[in-house]
C-alpha cells in the first residue's frame, strides 16, 4: 500500500488555517488578486502572523499544557535537571498579553464590520460619513499596529518553547543522568574468554578488514574504510535486518539520506542539535543523523487515515553527525563515528495504543540481536539521561568485551505527540472526524557499525579469526572469517 493510501483525500479541511501547511499560500493568492488589498495585507504584520502561525503547527510542547499546569511541567523540567521557570513564567506572560491583544483585535474588528454595515445606509440618509470614516482608519490603523505586535509576541514565545523539551512520562525513573538509568532485563551471558581478547579495531587491522588509517587521509577522523569480508559483513547485517524486520510487519523503506529544514525541525533535531548536523553549503539541506528524519516526515502536513494504525516501517540508511560534544570519548573502532549505517524502526500510533507499540518495537529489536547470540541488556532511561523529544526511552545495550560493560547499541523511544505537533502529522477515523495528532515512535533496529564490532568481539577465535554467527552465514557464504580469506597471511 502507497503512501498516498495512508491519507484522507485532500478536502476543503486542508484549505484553512489550521488545516495544515499550504491554507497560507492560498490566502496569499487571493489577496494577491487584489494590489492594494494585498499591499495593505503585507504592511499589517499579518503576513508575520500567518508564518507565526505555521511555526505554531510545529511548536514542541502544547501552549495548552504549559498554560493549564504550569507547575508540572516545570517540574518535569527539574527532573531532567533543567531549571525553566524563568522561561516557562516568560511564556505565560507573552500569552496573557497575546491573547488580550487577541480579544481587543477582535472586538475592533467586530465594530469595523458593523459600522461598515452602516455607512451606505448614512449615506443614504445623506448624513455626514467623514467623521465615522476617519474614525474608522484610527481603528484600522490601530489594528494594523496590534497586528504587528501579536507577531513580535507570537515569534518570540515559540523561540522560548521550542528550547524546552518533551515531557516525561510518569513512568520513567527520576534521575540526575546515565548512572541511575534501570535495568530491566538481560539476555544471554556476558561472553567470557580463557585468552585476553583483542578489540575489534585490533582484530579489523590483523584481518585487513577495518582501514580508519586510509579513512583518515581521504576525508578525516572518525571514518572508516571496508575491505573485503569487512564490507560483506556489513552489508550481510544489513539485509538480516531488514529482511528479519519486514517478515514481522514492517515495511520497507528506501530513504533519501537528505532533508530539508522542516523535515529537520518537525522530527527535533533542529534548531537545538543544529551544530551536530552537516549542512550542505548554501543549500537548506542537511545530511540526515538517521532515517527517523525522512520517514517520519514522509507524513508530515498529513492526514492519515485512522484504520491504518499504526502503521509501521523499516528504513536502512547512511547517518551522519558531527559527534559535537563527544572529543576523547571512543575515539578507536566503529563505536562513534560521523558516517555510519543504521536500519531504524519507526511507527505512528494512536494516543491509546503508543506504550503499547513502544515494548512491540523494542522486542523486534531485541529479536536481531537474540538471532545474532549477542548478549545484551535492556535498560529504561532515567530523566536526567532522556533524549530531547522523548517521553520514554529504552536502551540496549550489547555486551562489548574490550570495554568490559554493555554498550548502547539501540535507543526506543516514544514521543507521544511531541513530533506530531511539530510536524502537523495527524489522523482521522472517519473524514468527519476532528483531525487529531498521532504518536511517533523509533528505534534503531539497530546500529550495523556497532553490530559488526560486537561480533568481531563476541566470536572472535584465538587465532584472530572471527566466527559468523549462523544466521549471517547464508548472507555471508562463509562461516569464519580468517587472514587467509583475507589475505592477510
Amino acid at each position: 500500500m502507497g503512501r498516498a493510501d495512508m491519507r484522507w483525500p485532500a478536502g476543503k479541511e486542508k484549505r484553512f488555517a489550521g488545516a495544515g501547511p499550504g491554507w497560507d499560500r492560498l490566502f496569499i493568492e487571493k489577496c494577491a488578486k487584489d494590489a492594494k488589498k494585498l499591499a495593505k495585507w503585507k504592511a499589517s504584520g499579518y503576513n508575520k502572523r500567518i508564518e507565526t502561525h505555521r511555526k505554531k503547527e510545529i511548536l514542541m510542547l502544547d501552549i495548552k499544557v504549559i498554560r493549564q499546569d504550569p507547575e508540572r511541567v516545570k517540574a518535569a523540567m527539574k527532573s531532567r535537571n533543567k531549571d525553566m521557570d524563568k522561561e516557562i513564567d516568560e511564556i505565560l506572560a507573552i500569552d496573557v498579553e497575546r491573547r488580550a491583544i487577541n480579544v481587543a483585535v477582535d472586538n475592533m474588528k467586530a465594530e469595523q464590520n458593523r459600522v461598515s454595515k452602516l455607512i451606505p445606509q448614512y449615506k443614504k440618509e445623506g448624513k455626514d460619513v467623514a467623521p465615522i470614516l476617519a474614525e474608522m482608519k484610527e481603528l484600522s490603523d490601530k489594528i494594523t499596529e496590534d497586528g504587528a505586535k501579536l507577531a513580535e509576541l507570537e515569534e518570540k514565545q515559540d523561540v522560548i518553547i521550542h528550547a524546552i523539551p518533551n515531557i516525561p512520562h510518569e513512568s520513567v525513573p527520576i534521575g540526575k543522568d546515565d548512572s541511575e538509568n534501570v535495568e530491566l532485563r538481560r539476555w544471554g551471558e556476558p561472553t567470557h574468554f580463557d585468552y585476553e581478547p583483542l578489540p575489534h579495531w585490533d582484530l579489523g587491522a590483523d584481518l585487513g578488514i577495518l582501514d580508519p588509517e586510509t579513512a583518515a587521509k581521504v576525508t578525516g577522523k572518525r571514518f572508516h574504510f571496508y575491505r573485503g569480508l569487512g564490507c560483506r559483513l556489513e552489508r550481510s547485517i544489513i539485509a538480516f535486518f531488514m529482511d528479519t524486520h519486514s517478515a514481522h510487519g514492517y515495511t520497507e523503506i528506501f530513504p533519501p539520506f537528505i532533508a530539508n529544514k522542516d523535515s529537520m525541525t518537525g522530527t527535533g533535531q533542529l534548531p537545538k542539535f543544529a551544530e551536530d548536523m552537516y549542512k550542505l553549503e548554501g543549500l537548506d539541506y542537511y545530511l540526515i543523523p538517521t532515517a527517523e528524519v525522512p520517514v517520519t516526515n514522509m507524513y508530515r502536513g498529513d492526514i492519515i487515515d485512522g484504520s491504518k494504525l499504526p502503521m509501521s516501517f523499516c528504513a536502512y540508511s547512511a547517518c551522519f553527525r558531527g559527534e559535537a560534544g563527544s572529543a576523547g570519548r571512543d575515539t578507536r573502532g566503529l563505536i562513534r563515528q560521523h558516517q555510519f549505517n543504521k536500519v531504524e524502526l519507526v511507527k505512528f500510533t494512536k494516543p491509546e495504543e503508543s506504550y503499547a507499540e513502544l515494548e512491540k518495537l523494542t522486542h523486534d529489536a531485541e529479536r536481531v540481536l537474540q538471532l545474532l547470540g549477542l548478549p545484551y541488556r535492556v535498560v529504561v532511561l532515567s530523566t536526567g539521561d532522556l533524549g530531547f523529544s522523548s517521553a520514554k526511552t529504552y536502551d540496549i545495550e550489547v555486551w562489548m568485551p574490550s570495554y568490559g560493560r554493555y554498550v548502547e547499541i539501540s535507543s526506543c523511544s516514544d514521543f507521544e505527540d511531541f513530533q506530531a505537533r511539530r510536524a502537523s502529522i495527524r489522523y482521522k477515523e472517519t473524514p468527519k472526524d476532528k483531525a487529531r495528532l498521532v504518536h511517533t515512535l523509533n528505534g534503531s533496529g539497530v546500529a550495523v557499525g556497532r553490530t559488526v564490532a560486537a561480533i568481531m568481539e563476541n566470536y572472535q577465535n584465538p587465532d584472530g579469526s572471527i566466527t559468523v554467527p549462523e544466521v549471517l552465514r547464508p548472507y555471508m557464504g562463509c562461516d569464519r572469517i580468517t587472514k587467509q580469506d583475507t589475505g592477510m597471511l
